[in-house]
């Protein structure tokens, strides 16, 4: 059994905790004695500096996760400076959304017609331009420690994957898992240190084919489901013979995970939430007859069905080679439909308030064009969408440089970005948690919340 929730007091030494004003607690306590705090008391005080560093209560349940592996393109999507050189600005136009003083590229027009709907971040900022390398950083908080171009699935051998710790913090709700990847594993979205338990249900299978279906819920009938049935008996009572709880070690995990596995094929309820033909022909177009499209429309039924975090793992996105013809085709229109159709999808349902959205690469692109009418990698700048559980819509956090190089101030980093969605799903960002080797590891190592997104 892991040790958890222990916490470490402050080091002497440390860096003092500052307010927003920018007077840090000693001094406050100073100014408090004075009367320059209007009279506030030392124990008035304390209560404030407690209540603000309370756990904030959730104000989602549930994320879905639209990952665009490669890195879109920020400034051909979200953030356009038609005012740059031709060589940065590239071929598209700005076109008007729905909140007024907002522009996106032209070829977003359906995600333009909600921006009322999510806020965009456009200044998130981090320095691992490396794909595989950028991925671990984004999902884990840590940077690798492998060279990019590191292929196995997961690469996160030890910190666990944010879809993991959701899966682990959170009640798990019904039969479906708690942490669904699709249709692929995600590349950094394994459960690192924290076993296989917690490990992603990966569908491995394209909701867009025709014959889609999940091979591991599929029932068999006859001669193995009887053998299925002796199985599982025998299991019962080798259990009750031993006890379950006293079974030891990977034989008491083992039972754990036959146990998942056992509700989950035999659940009426999980199959229908993961059989995405029982949605009508027009709610499938409505998503887009793409990957992304019918993944998203996936997400959403597991997440109605109790999910707490789906990965949408989506490829293609390393445009370095002339990438404006796939972006128009193939990547720009796929993306614009799905997260504009997910959003207004969850809404319609009463989902959005407690299900996150969030829409975001590794990676942005170069804001200069290349010598192959490509762009390259970008880490210092990219912009991400996000959506419901909490988020205040219709709004831009954060802005670049003229030519969408830099954030102009207050770059939003990796950490910053876990630890808000954590905390949303009323997940302590600060819970730590130890390696076999007894090495503490918190859920996020720094950052701060992001409360202007709220």
């Amino acid at each position: 059994m892991l040790k958890k929730d222990l916490q470490t007091p402050p080091r002497p030494g440390t860096r003092r905790a500052r307010f927003c004003d920018g007077i840090d607690r000693r001094d406050a306590l100073t100014l408090g004695g004075t009367g320059l705090l209007g009279g506030l008391s030392l124990p008035g005080l304390l209560r404030l500096e407690a209540e603000a560093a309370a756990p904030k209560p959730a104000t989602a349940t549930s994320c879905i996760m639209l990952f665009l592996e490669g890195g879109p393109s920020t400034i051909d999507m979200w953030d356009l400076k038609p005012k740059a050189p031709k060589e940065i600005r590239g071929p598209y136009r700005q076109i008007s959304t729905k909140v007024p003083g907002t522009f996106f590229g032209e070829h977003q027009p359906l995600c333009a017609r909600v921006a009322d709907k999510f806020t965009l971040l456009r200044s998130h900022s981090h320095a691992d331009n490396g794909h595989s390398t950028g991925y671990h950083y984004v999902l884990t908080g840590r940077k690798a420690g492998f060279p990019d171009g590191n292929l196995r699935v997961p690469t996160n051998d030890l910190y666990p994957s944010l879809g993991s710790i959701v899966a682990r913090e959170t009640d798990r709700q019904g039969t479906v898992p708690p942490y669904v990847n699709l249709p692929n594993p995600m590349g950094a979205g394994g459960p690192g240190f924290y076993g296989a338990e917690f490990a992603p249900f990966v569908i491995e299978s394209d909701p867009v084919q025709p014959d889609f279906q999940v091979k591991d819920l599929r029932v068999a009938t006859g001669p193995p489901a009887t053998r299925l049935a002796r199985r599982r008996s025998l299991l019962d009572r080798f259990e009750k013979l031993h006890g379950k709880t006293s079974l030891p070690g990977r034989a008491g995990v083992m039972s754990t995970y036959y146990q998942k596995a056992y509700d989950l094929i035999t659940s009426p309820a999980a199959r229908e939430a993961f059989d995405v033909h029982r949605e009508s022909d027009t709610m499938r177009a409505r998503y887009g007859h793409t990957s992304l499209g019918q993944c998203a429309l996936l997400a959403r039924r597991l997440v109605e069905a109790g999910c707490r975090f789906v990965g949408v793992d989506h490829g293609s996105w390393d445009t370095h080679f002339d990438c404006f013809p796939s972006q128009e085709k193939d990547l720009f229109p796929h993306a614009d439909r799905a997260f504009s159709s997910l959003v207004t999808d969850l809404e319609d349902r009463g989902l959005l308030d407690s299900t996150l959205v969030v829409m975001m690469g590794e990676m942005g692109r170069t804001p200069k064009i290349n010598g192959r009418a490509g762009r390259d990698h970008w880490s210092q700048a990219q912009s991400v969408l996000l959506a419901g559980g909490g988020i205040r819509p219709g709004r831009l956090v954060g802005a670049t440089d003229k030519h969408a190089a830099t954030p102009l101030s207050d770059p939003v980093g990796v950490d910053d970005l876990l630890r808000t969605i954590l905390t949303m799903m009323g997940i302590n960002a600060d819970r730590t948690y130890y390696t076999p080797l007894g090495r503490p590891v918190p859920l996020v190592k720094d950052g701060r919340f992001l409360g202007e997104l709220l």
